[in-house]
């Protein structure tokens, strides 16, 4: 009753597929009153911080690196507003270890260190899946960062410039992409209208994906390449996966907003296209 539901996973930066994905996941289990899983990373496919900053989106049935190019920063953003609309989803949110750390996928290790069989088993022509399989940083701002003593050499090579991404570092950064997630989890818990399994869809613009969870809450997620307005005046942001000045949601980003009067959003209230 928990299976994971690798549609949403495999739906990519897209604002129709991730909808059609959560509609198709939620209308099957309903039957089975089973919860839904909503996952966007594992240790089959390359992490979603980088796959997201590329041309294809899309996660592949095991994700093999076929072009590597990254923009980062463009990876980065969308994988914390991907963060909000996974925790605000009905059901189970499953994380794979780093991405609370928004880790990119490794795309240079070196030949001889590869162990994923899938390499030798292509005539070394796959590289496979050690590029999201390589030990978490810690602390420090040099390898092994705390996952081991120092001067231990981990099963597969970390990037000397993670220091950046040690969860040491990041514990000190309010911005950071570890306190997004704590925060979110942190309102997981304590909304009641994200402890229930009421979900339903509001009017918003192609591009735009918005829905409400029971009575006070919804979440806003911008796919498109131009800001969105909110109702400022009826919702208050609880939560952003940037900042939204003004009311007004930037391109690629989330936010979870509360209604100011309690009541349950409809098709006009949660955001005004």
């Amino acid at each position: 009753h928990a299976a994971f539901n690798f549609d949403f996973l495999r739906a990519g930066w897209d604002a129709g597929a991730i909808r059609s994905a959560v509609d198709v996941t939620l209308d099957s289990l309903q039957a089975a009153a089973a919860p839904a899983t909503w996952v966007l990373s594992s240790h089959d496919e390359t992490r979603h911080a980088s796959r997201f900053g590329r041309a294809e989106t899309r996660a592949s049935i095991i994700g093999f690196d076929i072009d590597p190019t990254t923009d980062r920063v463009l990876g980065e953003r969308r994988a914390r507003a991907a963060a909000l609309l996974q925790l605000a989803l009905p059901g189970i949110a499953s994380l794979y270890q780093g991405d609370e750390l928004g880790l990119p996928e490794v795309t240079d290790l070196p030949e001889e260190v590869l162990q994923d069989p899938i390499w030798e088993r292509s005539g070394r022509t796959s590289r496979g899946r050690d590029g999201c399989r390589v030990p978490l940083p810690w602390a420090g701002t040099e390898p092994p960062f705390g996952f081991s003593t120092p001067g231990t050499r981990t099963w597969l090579p970390q990037p000397a410039d993670w220091g950046r991404w040690t969860i040491a570092t990041q514990r000190l950064d309010p911005d950071s992409m570890l306190n997004l997630y704590r925060a979110a989890l942190a309102l997981r818990r304590s909304l009641p209208e994200l402890r229930t399994e009421q979900f339903g869809w509001l009017h918003a613009p192609d591009g735009v994906l918005a829905f409400h969870r029971g009575g006070a809450f919804s979440c806003v997620v911008n796919f498109g390449p131009e800001p969105y307005p909110l109702d400022g005046e009826r919702f208050r942001v609880a939560l952003a996966s940037v900042p939204v000045p003004g009311a007004v949601l930037p391109p690629d980003a989330a936010v979870w907003l509360l209604d100011r009067d309690g009541k349950a959003g409809d098709a006009s209230h949660a955001a005004v296209a």
